[in-house]
């Protein structure tokens, strides 16, 4: 039985996405749910599973192409129950919103009109219509044998541009120079590299903050003399009891969601005209991974413990560093904290992650020199920023917002006191 490999069906916030390695050579057996092909998306990381196990017969995408919803990946023929031959069926991994349209039958006609056959009997996605309409070409023209994507019709148009185009004229014979060095100098030369679909991303999303916010930062420093105590004091009961470290970060969660109790304009955002107010805590954890920087989303943080955060907080690191995150895990979101301290960040400015209005900066702990009760004394110090949106967060409110982070952070039995 022959099964089509189709991408998922993506969100509505993701038009397309990009392909990256094929883990499989077309020719070989694969097995159920091994990893096919893993789908590169604005936000995420998606795997497409293998259907059945079976022989993978043809792969239909090669790296680097672009595809959309509902587009053929790869066939795979799996071994017939019995010694009837079964028609094609089509399978699309990941979440379904609605099952895949019946495949259409095989028209009898000759071989040599097979593809443009092909082409007008499959569904023709909306965006592609446009296509086809804009540039005055029938589906027929597309030398395809399965459905068009938006991919098909756009190399389509490069190749027709590229025969029409004059060709150049040869240049001189110049002497051949090493891999990578420059015909001026002999130095090496300049490498040119396409960004990734989630490093572009998060290009956009920084320059939207930039021209679409007024950026302004506070900053303060906080003793973690009390936090350090209180950890040491019980981090192996902690983690006897929780199977989890107790760490700093679920400390910052809780002041902070403390302190956006206090002041909730920190938490709300602009809509228009509008401040939308936020009387829930989303509170989004800034992860590194090596496609760039993503940001899960810790639900309703005001009602999880301790344990639950420091949980939710290394599942998302090692998901996020393995492309596993999910787009419902990174969606939303009303306040956001990031670390550079664990890269060694003396002091910086983060900036806003839309359409949120305000972001805490933590940064490396050192011990440093303090005064307390008139003696110098050593202590562990950490600096924190609040970039904050100066359109609806006046100073007053920012830095009493830090302000009170750094109290609660100070004296950590208030969180636990609630005062």
């Amino acid at each position: 039985m022959r099964i089509e490999v189709l991408v998922p069906n993506l969100p509505e916030s993701v038009s397309d996405a990009t392909l990256l390695d094929w883990q499989h050579k077309a020719g070989e057996r694969v097995n159920k749910d091994d990893k096919l092909i893993e789908l590169e998306t604005d936000k995420v990381i998606l795997e497409v599973p293998v259907p059945e196990s079976g022989l993978l017969q043809e792969i239909r995408r090669s790296k680097g192409d672009v595809v959309s919803s509902g587009d053929l990946l790869a066939v795979i023929e799996t071994e017939a129950a019995t010694g009837v031959a079964e028609g094609p069926t089509s399978i699309q991994t990941g979440p379904a919103t609605a099952p895949p349209e019946p495949p259409p039958t095989e028209p009898a006609t000759p071989p040599a009109q097979a593809p443009a056959m092909a082409a007008y009997s499959q569904p023709i996605s909306p965006t592609v219509r446009r296509l086809l309409r804009e540039h005055q070409l029938e589906p027929a023209d597309i030398p395809v044998s399965g459905r068009i994507s938006k991919q098909d019709v756009l190399s389509f148009l490069e190749q027709r541009n590229a025969s029409a185009a004059p060709e150049p004229q040869p240049a001189a014979a110049s002497p051949a120079l090493p891999q990578g060095a420059s015909t001026a100098t002999g130095r090496p030369s300049d490498r040119r590299v396409p960004m990734t679909r989630i490093r572009a991303r998060i290009a956009e999303r920084m320059q939207e903050a930039q021209r679409s916010t007024a950026t302004l930062t506070t900053f303060n420093e906080v003793n973690l003399k009390k936090i350090f105590e209180l950890r040491n004091a019980h981090r192996a009961l902690f983690e006897k009891t929780h199977q989890v470290k107790l760490g700093l970060m679920s400390f910052f969660v809780k002041a902070s969601v403390e302190a956006l109790k206090r002041f909730p304009i920190i938490n709300a955002s602009v809509e228009g005209q509008d401040i939308v107010y936020h009387d829930y805590y989303d509170i989004g954890i800034a992860v590194t991974t090596e496609r760039g920087l993503v940001v899960p989303v810790l639900r309703d943080a005001d009602k999880l413990g301790y344990a639950e955060i420091e949980k939710a907080i290394n599942e998302y690191s090692i998901r996020g560093r393995d492309g596993k995150l999910s787009f419902e895990e990174l969606a939303g979101g009303t306040f956001t904290i990031t670390n550079g301290g664990i890269f060694g960040s003396m002091l910086s400015t983060p900036i806003l992650n839309p359409p949120q209005s305000a972001i805490l900066g933590m940064h490396a702990i050192k011990e440093r020199p303090v005064v307390e009760d008139g003696q110098i004394v050593i202590r562990p110090i950490i600096y924190l920023a609040l970039s904050y949106d100066h359109r609806i967060i006046d100073g007053r409110e920012a830095v009493s917002f830090l302000f009170t982070v750094k109290e609660l952070l100070e004296d950590p039995t208030r969180l636990l006191l609630n005062v």
